[in-house]
């Protein structure tokens, strides 16, 4: 009986955490061992499989599982053998059982019929976090997948550990421990509840960084070079002092391209370590370098150019015999990897269908201090743009793609204008610009082609803009929807309706919005390439307002004074091709009819009767900003406009010189803003000038009449004209921020002196920009870190009447937290200056309210743009004698 045990022992097989176990059980087998009978079982002989029969509590089907081991009924196998080792490794390698056992049923003749034993693995139920924030935990979670149903093994909390170790050392945590442990779940069968216990400990900073071996570049310079490694400095907020050792490694190459800007080419590192100071908790840096001799550039010869001579590509590369030798330069000029439009020689010879070309250069010489370099150009042949591809469009149809691209089949391949077609898809606005991926397809050198396949993600191009709040002296609801990616000519076309017809590139904006003081209805549409050929674009547009105005006694709507405004327009703007095709030519013409019911404000010295404002405008704009409309990294736009109307004084007969002038009409001994009662006993308010005494109110609203009469004939027909600059800068600066400085000027003047400014379209500054609902022609312009309209001119009543001039400045630092199709943000940091006059001959450029402060901004392609700033304010405002302070704008759709 012992031999026999003996043997069943030697069938058990432990691998790891998976347990294997082979046992023979023969039906009977107990009696024939008890009566010392020989057990019918020959170790090593070959059987017929008659079957697998799998057993044990398991999810899995049982012939799915059988068929995984790869036995199949009716195979020859040994016991015990390689197939059932080979059963039990493909078993294993699934990784979802911590027991894998065969056993032997029965054995009839030479046919064998086995037990399959499986115990599965526990299954994670919920996982749970102790020394992190709840706002971490969804990140480690998704990054471990440790999702609910998740097979917990040995090497899912091995990497998971690891994974977090590493995470948080990465952020300057060195002595992360983290411990996991499981625990059965009682309330479900085979699943088990994870725990995670994560000390981070002090966060380990670099407490020195310090160079051994210079003499030419100080530790400052060269710890300045360190972009992403920096030491202890209470100073600097922009940039921690923790260590990332890939960061590191890049970092010391840095430290050698310092050396090779100044000269020093031979520089190297002989050695450098990391020392972490338990007792100051903090890691030490030390570089041992050798700076070697500085080293001029000699002469510099082209070989191989045959299309460009050697004196223009001499002036391309920007390098002078005798100059300091200036490695990084060098490159630079050759082939600037940082800037896929740089002014190098590469692009210059890739912009001019040299796809294949090849620019090395070669140090020949080396004497004394004096290198002697050959730039060595292989141009190959001409490439031509062959197949052009877009894919990703499930919305947006293929003809408003293709017309925007400028590498076309046939012509000369140009990097240039692969770029600036990356550019024009992005500022389309229907897709994600930062995955905006050309793919090189049969690149063929022997025929001189390649094909072109742009991968674009869609993104949600509509808006939605519900809100309501608090403004404008009461509760204001707001409707507002836009598609931007509309398609007119399946407006009739009922399987086009998904909900809306979409993909021709068009844009509808319907909005609603309406308070106790006002109700505003707005409708447009625009076709940027009006007839399908030329980028032409078509704008159109409705809108109607209507205002109330506010009792000053009662607080409420006056609906027996309003003030109605109509306004339709009509626009074309058309692409440029000189002097290049970034200008843009835009003319509008626009009609405004204005209906003023007992509308009697500081505004307008007329409360009864109609105005109208028929203008033309025409612009000039450039813009080569890139790459994502929403985040701006390069380039800049500049625009200028002029908004005329005709002038009527010189061809109506109207001598306004010989009107009477509402001056004549003061009283003496007057004051401003007196409630009176009329000759009926109601409370109204008459106006600026009144009696003290109030017994000749009678007298003051014939003449207030005849003022009305007066200025109602002066503005029957507006007549002015309108100048406004702008001009917008994007620079990247440092890593991902950007840096963005803007400038803008506006004018109203009047042709007609005698005539007067009219007191529409006028400027109002201060705020958060945003234009409320006042359709009047007026501009709001956003200056932070002061009220609304708050730096605006006023009369002597203190009523705010508009400006007629203004200037502003403003620069903003920006930094993206994420660019993503469903959610762009980005922080910014801003400092910006303005002012307003009534008219020209007050205006001073330089008496400026200035502002600082910080902001967000949130894009998300249903909602349109969202974002808060926090502004102070550092000058006064009228009737203040401190600085305004603080304040708080939020924004909402304002341009980006």
């Amino acid at each position: 009986m012992e031999k026999q045990v003996n043997k069943l022992n030697n069938f058990l097989v432990l691998n790891k955490s998976i347990k294997i176990v082979l046992t023979v059980l023969i039906f009977g087998i107990f009696s024939q061992v008890k009566a010392q009978e020989r057990v019918p079982f020959d170790q090593g002989k070959i059987y017929i499989l008659a079957d697998v029969a799998v057993v044990g509590d398991i999810s899995f089907n049982s012939q799915t599982v059988v068929t995984f081991s790869g036995l199949v009924k009716g195979q020859e196998i040994t016991v015990p053998g390689e197939e059932i080792s080979a059963a039990i490794k493909k078993l294993g390698k699934l990784g979802l059982f911590d027991e894998i056992s065969f056993y032997i049923n029965k054995i009839q003749n030479d046919s064998i019929y086995l037990d399959l034993n499986i115990i599965e693995l526990p299954k994670l139920n919920q996982v749970k976090f102790i020394g992190v924030k709840k706002s971490k935990t969804e990140t480690l979670i998704k990054d471990n997948s440790l999702n609910k149903g998740k097979v917990v093994n040995e090497n899912l909390i091995t990497t998971t550990k690891n994974y977090i170790e590493n995470k948080f050392k990465k952020d300057g945590f060195y002595n992360t421990k983290v411990n996991i442990n499981t625990v059965k779940d009682t309330s479900t069968i085979n699943s088990v509840n994870m725990l995670v216990n994560i000390d981070k400990g002090e966060k380990v900073k670099i407490h020195k960084i310090d160079f051994v071996g210079n003499t030419k570049i100080s530790d400052k310079s060269l710890r300045k070079a360190m972009k992403d490694t920096k030491q202890k400095n209470p100073i600097r907020v922009l940039k921690a002092s923790k260590f990332i050792k890939d960061k590191y490694k890049t970092d010391l190459e840095k430290v050698i391209s310092a050396y090779k800007e100044k000269g020093y080419r031979d520089a190297r590192i002989l050695s450098d370590s990391v020392t972490f100071d338990k007792e100051k908790n903090a890691l030490s840096i030390k570089v041992n370098v050798e700076e070697g001799n500085k080293y001029y550039f000699g002469n510099i010869k082209f070989l191989g150019n045959t299309v460009y001579p050697d004196q223009f590509l001499t002036r391309v590369l920007g390098v002078k015999k005798g100059e300091t030798y200036n490695g990084v330069l060098l490159q630079k000029r050759i082939a600037d990897a940082s800037k896929p439009d740089g002014e190098d020689i590469d692009n210059l010879y890739k912009n001019n269908g040299y796809l294949f070309s090849n620019i090395n250069a070669v140090e020949v010489k080396t004497a004394n201090d004096t290198i002697d370099f050959e730039i060595r150009i292989t141009e190959g042949p001409i490439a031509y743009f062959n197949k052009i591809t877009v894919v990703g469009n499930d919305k947006t149809n293929d003809r408003v793609i293709y017309r925007e691209l400028r590498t076309k089949p046939g012509e000369k391949y140009s990097k240039e204008e692969l770029v600036r077609t990356i550019r024009e898809i992005g500022q389309l606005g229907f897709f994600d610009p930062e995955a905006i991926d050309p793919k090189f397809k049969n690149v063929d050198s022997g025929a001189g082609t390649v094909d072109i396949e742009y991968n674009l993600v869609e993104k949600g191009s509509s808006q939605i803009e519900l809100q309501g709040g608090y403004g404008g002296g009461g509760f204001i609801g707001t409707l507002g929807l836009s598609f931007n990616n509309f398609s007119a000519r399946n407006m009739f076309n009922k399987e086009a309706y998904k909900p809306l017809p979409m993909g021709d590139g068009q844009k509808v904006s319907l909005r609603l919005q309406a308070s106790t003081f006002f109700q505003t209805y707005s409708l447009s549409f625009s076709e940027p390439w009006f007839g399908g050929k030329k980028p032409v674009s078509f704008s159109t547009s409705l809108s109607y307002s209507k205002q109330f105005l506010n009792n000053f006694i009662t607080q409420r709507a006056d609906k027996t004074k309003s003030f109605d405004i109509l306004t339709i327009s009509v626009g074309l703007a058309k692409r440029l091709t000189v002097p290049d095709d970034f200008f843009v030519l835009s003319q509008s013409l626009s009609y405004q009819h204005y209906d003023l019911n007992n509308y009697n404000t500081g505004l307008f010295t007329f409360g009864d009767g109609t105005s109208r404002n028929f203008s033309y405008t025409f612009g000039l704009s450039r813009s080569n900003k890139g790459v994502n409309p929403i985040f701006p990294t390069y380039g800049s736009e500049f625009s200028i406009s002029a908004k005329l109307t005709p002038p009527y004084s010189m061809f109506n007969g109207v001598d306004y010189s010989t009107l009477e002038d509402k001056e004549e009409y003061k009283l003496k001994n007057t004051v401003d803003r007196l409630n009176v009662p009329d000759a009926n006993g109601n409370i109204v308010r008459i106006g600026d000038y009144i009696d003290t005494e109030g017994n000749k109110v009678t007298d003051f609203n014939l003449a207030a009449t005849d003022v009305s009469k007066v200025d109602q004939e002066r503005f029957k027909w507006l007549e002015y004209y309108k100048i406004k600059f702008k001009a917008d800068w994007y620079t990247k600066i440092y890593g991902k921020f950007v840096l963005r400085a803007l400038s803008e000027f506006g004018f109203l003047g009047a042709y007609n002196q005698d005539r007067g400014l009219v007191p529409f379209e006028r400027f109002y500054l201060g705020g958060d920009g945003l234009a409320n609902f006042a359709m009047d022609g007026r501009e709001t312009i956003q200056l932070r870190g002061y009220p609304n309209n708050s730096l605006t001119s006023v009369n002597s009543a203190g009523e705010q009447i508009g400006a007629t001039v203004y200037n502003k400045f403003s620069m903003e630092l920006r930094y993206p937290i994420t660019l993503k199709a469903s959610a762009s943000i980005y922080a910014l940091a801003f400092a910006e200056a303005g002012s307003s006059f009534p008219d020209l001959k007050s205006y001073n450029p330089f008496a400026l309210s200035r502002s600082a402060g910080v902001g967000l901004r949130i894009f998300m392609p249903a909602f349109g743009l969202l974002g808060i700033d926090f502004g102070h304010g550092f000058d006064t405002l009228p009737g203040q004698e401190k600085a305004n302070g603080w304040e708080t704008h939020f924004i909402i759709g304002q341009q980006f």
